[in-house]
């Protein structure tokens, strides 16, 4: 075991698959000679040489659309869009080729392809370096979307996700890259891509959140408590496929949904979680499933950012007003 933030997980997991499977290649703006903007991949180059970890121009639609050739040539890219809100100059590759290939060639190709992006607000960042735009992703057929919340999770995730032969969107939460440690196994393991993770159980509601916010629900859980309010805290890692028995499961115990993500509101995750509660558990509610997302707005620079964020006060006045409901 080691101890590990979730950007050491990406590091290593990146050298373990690397090293284990000469047709892992790594690349992206800034990723071979500077290790990343974030250090995800700092001595990549140094240890497996250009070939394999390099620096990509300055255009993200070459990046991933390069990807599609290796990918469907016999190698593994795993490529960086250095911030997520780069992403919408490869928009067209990833919709109209990574997400289709399978289907187009008739499963004759598929597209073993990992596209690594870090999302979210809370570093004070410039415009377009705070978008969450996991819904973007996850309403096209053929891609799968994961999150991770946890260096162990984003080990694990990533792990799947390179080994998987279909293509995977990896959003990392830049927010808590260095934000904790946690003990990491070594040796290989795999955390399956689609399913979500119980991390408290309770009684009273059920919350689901994913990334950075995983962390706010558990803050807001420390004061709920106090209160004897009973939390089940349900961290969803795969946007898509989502794990629908998990969250069904739960709420008909609990009786109680809430949804938190830092995406903005309308038509977001949050929509169709609480889309599946309400056709697949609604005899079991005693309040309104409920989302609780970012506003709808740009997401604000700077001075503005701490107005935007999802904050422990805000989840734990959703959780008491639907305890009280």
């Amino acid at each position: 075991m080691a101890l590990m933030t979730i950007l050491q997980a990406v590091n290593h997991t990146l050298d373990q698959q690397m090293e284990k499977d000469p047709t892992v290649v790594v690349y992206g703006e800034d990723v071979g000679v500077e290790g990343g903007v974030f250090r995800a991949t700092a001595n990549l180059q140094k240890k497996y040489g250009v070939e394999r970890c390099f620096d990509a121009p300055v255009s993200e639609a070459a990046i991933v659309g390069t990807a599609v050739g290796m990918a469907i040539n016999g190698l593994k890219p795993v490529v960086e869009i250095q911030f997520s809100g780069f992403m919408f100059p490869a928009f067209n590759q990833i919709a109209a080729h990574v997400a289709r290939m399978r289907v187009r060639s008739r499963g004759k190709y598929h597209l073993p392809l990992v596209i690594r992006m870090p999302y979210g607000g809370g570093i004070r960042a410039l415009e377009h370096h705070s978008e969450s735009q996991e819904a973007l992703f996850a309403h096209i057929p053929g891609l799968k979307v994961v999150i991770p919340s946890t260096p162990y999770d984003t080990k694990g995730l990533l792990t799947a996700a390179i080994q998987d032969k279909d293509p995977v969107i990896f959003m990392e939460p830049k927010r808590i890259y260095r934000a904790f440690k946690q003990e990491v196994p070594e040796e290989e393991y795999i955390v399956p891509i689609g399913k979500a993770k119980v991390v408290k159980e309770g009684t009273d509601i059920t919350v689901v959140a994913w990334g950075a916010l995983v962390r706010e629900v558990q803050k807001a859980m420390q004061e709920l408590e106090q209160e004897g309010i009973s939390v089940e805290l349900i961290d969803l890692r795969t946007i898509k496929p989502i794990d629908k028995d998990t969250i069904i499961e739960s709420v008909q115990k609990t009786g109680r949904f809430l949804v938190v993500h830092e995406a903005v509101t309308s038509f977001g995750p949050g929509a169709e979680l609480v889309s599946l509660v309400t056709q697949n558990a609604f005899l079991s509610l005693e309040a309104p499933p409920t989302r609780l997302g970012a506003f709808d707005v740009t997401v604000p620079l700077d001075k503005g950012e701490q107005h935007y964020l999802i904050t422990p006060q805000r989840i734990a006045y959703e959780i008491r007003k639907l305890i009280n409901y």
